[in-house]
């Protein structure tokens, strides 16, 4: 990995952008540019957004909430997350959010190491046009992000643990 790790600034609305589970995530930086040390990014949840329980066992990630309200689950606690709400989430642990609000949410997203930028480089599809809806959770989606978890397992062998879906 060529180091990149240079000081630079980001104008709004201008990193790379894809849709997720139903939300659209901005990049803000990558592993790239901070030579693996960590990835951020933003994303709008739209109401009914957010990804199903899943598991990271490489990274730690943390959110902070822009605006708005967000169901979050971890592990077996649940929290509701509102403005200006920090939340940390320990590898291996069993998580999700879910905005039951009537307006979107938006956060930044941080993930320690660097990684899953490229995993969803992989498997979400990139959008040039960023005030287009955000596409609906589809079980093809889904599918999508097991299988490209299970092929990263080659050589990330450590995230893969039996239960939620890594990714």
């Amino acid at each position: 990995m060529t180091n990149q790790n240079t000081a630079f600034h980001l104008p709004a609305d201008t990193g790379p952008c894809y849709c997720g589970p139903g939300d659209r995530y901005t990049f803000l930086i990558t592993g790239a540019q901070t030579n693996g040390g960590y990835f951020i990014m933003e994303a709008p949840i739209p109401h009914g957004g957010g990804p199903p329980l899943h598991i990271h066992h490489r990274e730690e990630e943390s959110l902070y909430l822009l605006e708005g309200v967000l169901d979050i689950t971890l592990g077996k606690k649940k929290v509701k997350a509102t403005t200006g709400d920090f939340v940390q989430i320990p590898r291996g642990t069993v998580h999700a959010f879910l905005n039951a609000g009537n307006t979107t949410a938006r956060m930044l997203l941080f993930f320690s190491p660097a990684g899953m930028d490229k995993y969803f480089e992989e498997v979400l599809e990139p959008i040039q046009n960023r005030s287009a809806a955000i596409p609906k959770v589809t079980e093809e989606l889904i599918t999508c992000m097991v299988s490209a978890d299970q092929n990263m397992e080659s050589s990330l062998s450590e995230r893969r643990r039996p239960g939620a879906a890594t990714y």
